[in-house]
């Protein structure tokens, strides 16, 4: 059984992983100021609550984004194991054929969540990962990697229109019934929600243009639940594809 843990910009997420799939997940927020012995007590936590005891992991693997998070973490994580975890990065095989300008550029997320797909969908592949920015992953025919796009985060965007406007309300993140909407509120929500899923539908044109077929589309990430029933194009939405691609990066390595 393996450890797996994503670190991104606003939330953390861990989950235990076997030959049989992903045991549980659990989603925490980044927090720089929290100790390493503060970590140890919310993972350690978090198991026990799945019945999941520290002598079970045979090791832990670590996808980052926040460098200064993740060796507070990886102190945790020896704290509660005893040894240290693989950090995804380089000179960490992963089987990747990656096609952009300075492969050593791109996130280690992305790198983790193309290595999943591949392995579990039919190519090419178009993955979408709704975190604190949204990015979309294009990979060929052959399992290369070409190249993506990124964009504002959902939230990022409404929280940042919320805070440079006078009049301008905070709201929950739900679908409104209409697209036109009769109040602040309703326009607000048709925007931020429908406005992404329109977003995602004509971004997916776009790529399926470039890759010259049609493409299988993952969605993952804790947004994509909010917006991807939404759009018009089909996409499967897998909240576990970060953590099955890093056990499979483990085994490759381990």
């Amino acid at each position: 059984m393996v450890f797996t843990i994503d670190i991104g910009n606003s939330n953390i997420v861990v989950g235990t992983v076997n030959r049989q799939g992903v045991l549980f997940v659990e989603r925490m927020s980044t927090d720089h100021k929290k100790t390493e012995l503060e970590y140890a007590i919310l993972l350690k936590s978090a198991m026990e609550i799945h019945g999941i005891t520290t002598n079970e992991i045979k090791g832990c693997i670590i996808s980052s984004v926040v460098p200064p998070v993740t060796s507070v973490i990886n102190r945790a994580l020896e704290k509660l194991t005893g040894e240290k975890a693989l950090v995804v990065g380089p000179g960490i095989r992963t089987g990747l054929n990656i096609k952009i300008d300075n492969p050593a550029q791109l996130g280690s997320d992305l790198v983790v969540d193309a290595v999943a797909g591949i392995a579990e969908y039919p190519l090419p592949l178009i993955i979408i990962d709704m975190g604190t920015a949204t990015t979309m992953s294009a990979i060929d025919a052959v399992g290369n990697y070409l190249g993506g796009v990124i964009i504002p985060g959902v939230r990022v965007a409404l929280d940042s229109m919320v805070s440079r406007t006078a009049q301008l309300p905070r709201i929950s993140f739900e679908a409104p019934k209409k697209a036109i909407g009769k109040n602040t509120i309703e326009c607000m929500k048709s925007g931020s929600v429908l406005g992404s899923a329109s977003m995602l539908d004509g971004m997916i044109d776009r790529l399926e243009e470039e890759l010259g077929q049609d493409a299988t589309v993952v969605a993952t990430g804790g947004i994509a639940p909010f917006i991807t029933p939404h759009c018009k194009q089909k996409i499967v939405c897998d909240d576990t594809l970060l953590l099955k691609g890093l056990y499979l990066i483990y085994n490759k390595n381990c």
